[in-house]
């Protein structure tokens, strides 16, 4: 039997490291893949780059990208304020087009690896409103990767994996845990210090915090203390 390889997205937050986890379970030799985007803080990267070891990635890459050319968010501009209230509609912390060039880049390095599963750890329940994060925006981008690459059209389609993608935080942090998932080693903090310290604010952090609470586990996550 051929050995299978994925190219796995991964932050350096909690639902990456739980696809990760889910990705090697499965049998898959995972390639995770960091993107250096121009974001508020480099914690999550450093973040990302001890789960890929503590998760026996096959391989992990860090690709520079300067999304903070363009600013837009208040991710990549820091003359937007990150908010510390729970916000309607799309927030100030959606990065305009995020997902759609990090698939984009993770299905350059797939069919270079010949690794046709791609895996992503977004979220249409517990999330925080991104348009780039429900499913038929991933049915989309799945057709579009089988119509603009070799591999697809020579008939070895691609497949977006979204494992998460119909769980609340509650059970991907149980699912985690049961695959063995140190989340003390994660960042999912929108604006953490250079320590990973968490601001337990932004919906990030709230999102997260109410997770844990409602799994039932006690939240490792490492505050900033307040003056």
């Amino acid at each position: 039997m051929s050995e299978k390889h994925a190219v796995i997205l991964l932050s350096g937050g909690l639902d990456s490291a739980t696809v990760l986890a889910i990705a090697r379970e499965q049998g898959y030799r995972c390639h995770a893949l960091s993107m250096s985007y121009g974001q508020r803080h480099a914690a999550e990267l450093a973040a990302a780059e001890r789960v890929a070891s503590a998760l026996g990635a096959e391989a992990h890459k860090v690709i520079h990208i300067e999304l903070d050319a363009f600013g837009g968010s208040a991710l990549t501009d820091k003359a937007i304020d990150v908010p510390e209230s729970l916000q309607t509609g799309i927030p100030v912390t959606y990065v305009p087009a995020r997902n759609t060039v990090f698939l984009s880049l993770a299905l350059g390095w797939a069919e270079v690896l010949d690794a046709h599963d791609i895996f992503i750890g977004v979220n249409a329940v517990d999330y925080s409103g991104y348009p780039d994060c429900r499913p038929q925006f991933i049915e989309a981008f799945e057709g579009l990767a089988n119509l603009a690459t070799k591999a697809g059209v020579e008939g070895k389609p691609f497949r977006i994996h979204t494992p998460l993608i119909e769980l609340t935080k509650a059970e991907i942090i149980r699912q985690g845990t049961a695959l063995g998932v140190d989340y003390g080693l994660t960042v999912s903090c929108y604006q953490a210090d250079t320590s990973g310290k968490a601001c337990g604010v932004c919906d990030s952090c709230r999102l997260r915090a109410k997770g844990f609470a409602e799994a039932g586990f006690s939240d490792p996550t490492p505050y900033q203390t307040k003056g």
